[in-house]
């Protein structure tokens, strides 16, 4: 009985990364689709009220269902609300550092997250890693960057956004580690109604005051009148916050952090060979060589999982 309950477990935790995995990895193109109707925070608005809208028909059907979470006042719902407060930031702080930076810039930083979640999990959640996990993480973040710069078609560094990108991937990286820390005690969708709920009056504002300040209030509307935007905005608020944002919690909460590098590199991976197939972008000799050098990674940390007791401590601990 126990063998089978491992089993499931570990096909959910499967499904779940396959599904993230390509969710995100075709997150840019939908994004693509928005762009010529709206800006990126008029976009990050429609995004996270399609999120919001999402969490109040998935928290509609549980309650018609009876399994509703349940409502414990005693739970420390402000660590629900600082994990919720991070992912929030990181987002602010990736918004405001492509006013500086280049798209490329970000990537290579963004992917530096997981090393940033090892060191705060260390301190914090006193999680460790094998020697071997740490071997290959730094195959695959090594593959990725390289993969990410030979891309690239312009890098030049500005100071100002390498400083605002990195404090944005810090505060994912918080974000991931907080998520770690509550599971247990928080469901993935209690996180993920958090963000999506406290997200959106933070980019609705912002979009407001930037049409007002542009002397066109009922400009922040104009997509809406377009159809393609409203589907394609829709994807990015259902699949790229609301489930994306599920199955991180649902997976943090069954798989170490080091190990989530596997996932958000795949997610990258399927990014750039999403560009190439239906984007027609080349394809050439260090997409391969990348590419394999990912999946070695990949392959590495999910054959090989540190002991349960380097799992690190939970919010569960400490009540």
């Amino acid at each position: 009985m126990i063998e089978t309950n491992k089993d499931n477990l570990k096909l959910k935790l499967f499904i779940v990364e396959v599904v993230f995995i390509f969710a995100v990895g075709f997150s840019f193109f939908g994004i693509k689709k928005c762009v010529p109707y709206a800006d990126s925070i008029e976009i990050l608005a429609y995004r996270y009220l399609a999120a919001m809208i999402g969490v109040g028909i998935w928290f509609g059907v549980l309650k018609i269902m009876g399994k509703s979470p349940e409502k414990d006042k005693s739970r420390p719902y402000g660590r629900l609300y600082f994990t919720a407060t991070f992912y929030i930031l990181f987002m602010i702080f990736q918004i405001i550092a492509m006013f500086f930076a280049t798209s490329i810039e970000g990537a290579i930083i963004y992917a530096m997250v997981p090393i940033f979640a090892k060191i705060i999990g260390r301190f914090a959640l006193g999680e460790k890693s094998t020697i071997l996990q740490n071997v290959f993480m730094a195959i695959t973040v090594a593959a990725l960057v390289v993969l990410i710069i030979l891309n690239a078609t312009d890098i030049s560094l500005n100071f100002t956004g390498v400083i605002l990108m990195t404090i944005s991937s810090i505060c994912m990286s918080i974000n991931n580690v907080s998520t770690r820390y509550i599971r247990g005690v928080f469901k993935p969708i209690e996180i993920t109604r958090a963000i999506a709920c406290g997200g959106f009056p933070v980019f609705a504002v912002a979009a407001i005051v930037k049409a007002a300040i542009s002397g066109d209030v009922m400009s922040v509307f104009e997509p809406l009148k377009h159809g393609e935007f409203i589907i394609w905005v829709s994807f990015l608020g259902i699949f790229c916050i609301l489930l994306s944002a599920q199955f991180v919690a649902f997976m943090l909460a069954h798989i170490q952090i080091v190990q989530m590098t596997a996932v958000n590199s795949m997610s990258t991976l399927v990014s750039i060979i999403a560009g190439v197939l239906i984007l027609g972008e080349p394809l050439y000799w260090y997409h391969y060589l990348c590419g394999a050098l990912i999946m070695v990674g990949v392959i590495g940390l999910a054959v090989a999982p540190a002991k349960k007791e380097f799992d690190g401590k939970s919010l569960g601990d400490d009540m």
